[in-house]
């Protein structure tokens, strides 16, 4: 049986650890609640510039365009978002395993850019082909142009039929205790809706073609971005789940401990008690 010093210490250390993950806790729900709002305040510009694609198109529908078009698949480019930090609980191996599940049932050959330094160490680890030679990161701090370059190579890769198909893997946020794991086609583009609609008002200069071809990269940036606040979000809950579990684990261990020390305290006390009557009755 551990002694009465080992058993305090014990518990102090874990009274600490309690203190670090309930302020962790605390700073993961500010940081949810701010990156939140900008996920859904994004969600109203991504819808636009879909809608303002959607129209523009709607003028030809016979018009054809490389990020457009289905063709055969020979290689496939993956993205994978992950955080840059751990203790987000199950938030980047349920991303990793799910890719794993994905490669091994789809035969095709495979290129992957990293989000988040989770994804790149365990690419780099594994030797799996990457597109970006170095992490980019996924700070909290969120900006559009992080991941620019990112987007304009996997769209110049497509473009050049280096890929055939481009698929993010990412956490999607339902909500702060659930998140799934979901894999999107970013390219080709399958999503618009190319029906026949009035856009008379429309005076396209200098002509639809090249309207079409500047609105297309900047549609996928949007949605590339969307997807990462997305991500974002999702890490965020995970880690401010996951904190408040080590929280309450570590309550719970302190309170088991506490009732650990004290029976061994109640026996040390009854052996010394013990001890005093035993002399004394020698003595008399």
């Amino acid at each position: 049986m551990a002694s009465l010093r080992d058993i305090k210490k014990k518990i102090e250390a874990t009274k600490k650890t309690s203190q670090i993950t309930k302020a962790m806790n605390m700073v993961s729900a500010s940081k949810l609640r701010k990156v939140e709002k900008q996920f859904k305040a994004f969600q109203p510009i991504k819808a636009k510039v879909k809608q303002l694609l959607e129209h523009v198109l709607s003028t030809s529908p016979e018009y054809t365009h490389p990020l457009l078009e289905t063709r055969e698949i020979k290689k496939v480019g993956y993205i994978l978002v992950t955080s840059d930090r751990g203790l987000a609980g199950p938030y980047n191996s349920q991303i990793l395993k799910y890719f794993e599940n994905l490669i091994e049932e789809d035969k095709h050959d495979y290129v992957i850019g990293t989000i988040g330094y989770k994804a790149y160490s365990y690419c780099k680890k594994k030797g799996y082909p990457l597109l970006n030679k170095e992490s980019i990161n996924s700070r909290d701090d969120l900006k559009f142009i992080d991941f620019q370059a990112m987007s304009r190579a996997f769209i110049k890769l497509y473009l050049d039929r280096g890929v055939d198909k481009i698929v993010m893997i990412y956490a999607d946020y339902i909500n702060t205790i659930s998140q799934e794991v979901k894999a999107e086609v970013l390219l080709p583009i399958t999503d618009l809706i190319k029906k026949k609609t009035s856009v008379s008002e429309y005076i396209f200069e200098p002509s639809i073609s090249e309207v079409i071809d500047q609105l297309l990269p900047i549609y996928l940036e949007n949605t590339l971005y969307g997807i990462i606040l997305d991500a974002k979000t999702s890490e965020h809950a995970s880690r401010m789940t996951a904190m408040k579990n080590a929280t309450d684990n570590a309550k719970e261990i302190i309170h088991k401990q506490n009732l650990i020390y004290n029976r061994a305290r109640q026996a040390q006390i009854t052996i010394e008690l013990t001890d005093i009557i035993g002399g004394a009755n020698a003595v008399n």
